[in-house]
């Protein structure tokens, strides 16, 4: 029986560097602190770490603006602190992806200070450059998606160049070929470091109109709804020829073997995000699949959300769900507290390779930024409407220190008000807290092969509770998770006269499982037939 793909069976946990450990007390994470707490992760039973952007840059977007494809920014340490790490979680059978950011670069990039020198630059077409409109203003519609147009007007050349995002993110042209070959060359500078994977940034981005057509309304938009959300995104993202550029993509890291791995960043309907996972091995291996982040928290929607998505899938296609990303609200903070410990069973019982984001596994929720220290450049463009990422930023609260563990130093983050309570050494110890239930979750799909790579079947909604069947061979198991805030019932069926192996709301002692069984109030529960194993939990 061939082996199954470490990803597959894996579970990704997204540190966002700034954010993780400080090491040198200047407010801000770096490498040298995720070092440090390899042995929490290996721990807690994570596989792989994805690390948000740490590539020289000027910060205008924290790192999505990058400066150097083939450097580690001082701010997060050196190269021989990266290569460190690299060694370092490998020594704990633990993989590295990094995120790579093709769609755009820094404004003070050496590319585009050559290729804004003059409509003669040798890299001119590196990026999008255009005439003015008639009337002399932007040469079409597009928008930026921090706000406002997406062209600035570059009064030296006479022309503008086009930046989905802030105006120091001009976006490079993935038509020409030159670009490719140099942004597949820095995929190689990391992979000869022994990088095992990137996450792309807004991959759906990198291919635009070839005739820069107007975007059509939103007729759906209305007030209080973000600017880049009165168009269509039509012309601007997801044009076909993005395929040829992930497959392109896809050979790459396949020179340094099978089992590097390619997600993608892309916020699509599901009938367009599965075609990223293109033909015959071409695309990403994890299209990633946001569809829990926007969804309404009930049985009903989630039930047809899951089963719609795994219709979806193509052949070979394989799942993988995520609750928060640095760009998102907190899981904690769109549910609450208790159904934070369900959905984080949610995440963790479901067919496909999960990512946990920091700090979902000690319940950080929202933590509230003042006007003074807002540091996002979104919530600066479009202020007072919410759609600032600070608060999914905030630092990770490791012990109950004036700094939290963060840093001996000023967060460059407010810590949530909390954080004497809220962190890692507190709930270690605490018995039943969340942290220990992730524990438990993650040592349960290590466990049991129902959950680490086992089939999906019978997802039904019945009432607030949302259930679906996990099995691989004669390893069969039931989640049942009560969305709601009361006592609600579900029929076990074949699993009557079972054990419950494992609970948000009573740990992990088994118990026996009726053939109607009552769930607690934000319980969710795993359930085995007949007589189960006991977990690790």
């Amino acid at each position: 029986m061939a082996e199954i793909e470490w990803w597959k069976r894996g579970v990704v946990y997204q540190i966002y560097p700034r954010s993780f450990q400080d090491s040198d007390g200047d407010g801000t994470g770096d490498l040298p602190g995720i070092h440090r707490r390899l042995d929490y992760l290996q721990d807690l039973g994570i596989d792989a770490i994805w690390i948000s952007p740490v590539y020289p840059s000027p910060m205008a977007d924290f790192g999505y603006d990058v400066a150097d494809y083939c450097g580690i920014d001082p701010l997060f340490g050196t190269l021989e602190d990266f290569d460190a790490l690299v060694a370092e979680a490998h020594a704990r059978a633990m993989r590295v992806l990094l995120d790579f950011v093709p769609n755009h670069t820094s404004d003070r990039h050496p590319w585009f200070q050559e290729s804004r020198s003059g409509r003669g630059s040798a890299r001119r077409d590196w990026y999008l450059w255009r005439d003015p409109a008639p009337d002399g203003g932007p040469p079409n519609n597009w928008l930026s998606n921090f706000g406002g147009s997406a062209w600035t007007y570059d009064a030296a050349s006479g022309q503008y160049y086009y930046h989905a995002f802030l105006k120091e993110q001009p976006d490079l042209n993935w038509r020409n070929e030159e670009v490719r070959a140099a942004m597949f060359d820095a995929l190689r500078f990391w992979l000869r470091r022994g990088v095992d994977g990137f996450r792309v940034d807004v991959l759906w981005h990198l291919i635009k109109d070839a005739a820069f057509r107007d975007n059509p309304p939103n007729p759906f938009w209305r007030d209080g709804m973000p600017e880049i959300d009165r168009l269509l995104q039509v012309h601007s993202t997801d044009q076909a020829e993005v395929h040829e550029v992930v497959a392109g993509m896809r050979r790459v890291l396949a020179e340094f073997g099978a089992d590097r791995l390619l997600i993608g960043e892309i916020y699509l309907p599901v009938a367009r995000l599965v075609a990223y996972y293109g033909k015959n091995g071409e695309g990403a291996q994890l299209p990633f699949n946001f569809q829990l982040i926007h969804a309404a928290w009930n049985a009903e929607t989630l039930a047809r959300l899951i089963a719609d998505y795994e219709a979806a899938l193509p052949e070979g296609g394989w799942p993988n769900w995520v609750l928060g990303n640095h760009d998102q609200k907190r899981i904690a903070a769109r549910v609450g507290e208790k159904q934070a410990r369900v959905a984080a069973m949610l995440l963790l019982t479901l067919r496909g390779t999960p990512t946990l984001y920091y700090g979902d596994e000690i319940g950080l929720a929202h933590v509230e930024v003042p006007p003074e220290a807002v540091r996002d450049p979104w919530e600066k463009n479009e202020p007072g409407l919410g759609f600032g990422r600070d608060p999914e930023r905030t630092p990770m609260q490791w012990d109950a220190s004036p700094g939290a563990g963060f840093t001996t130093g000023r967060p460059w983050l407010p810590l949530s008000p909390d954080h004497s309570t809220r962190n890692v050494a507190v709930l270690d110890r605490e018995p039943g807290s969340i942290l220990g239930l992730v524990r438990a979750l993650l040592a349960l799909r290590r466990a049991r092969p129902a959950l680490g790579s086992g089939s999906f079947a019978a997802v039904r909604a019945e009432g607030a509770v949302l259930a679906f069947e996990r099995g691989s061979g004669a390893d069969r198991l039931l989640v049942a998770l009560n969305l709601g805030h009361e006592t609600a019932e579900l029929e076990t069926g074949a699993f009557a006269g079972g054990t419950l192996v494992l609970s948000t709301v009573h740990g992990a002692a088994p118990r026996p499982v009726p053939a109607r069984l009552a769930l607690a109030p934000d319980e969710g529960a795993v359930i085995a037939p007949g007589e189960a194993r006991g977990t690790a939990g």
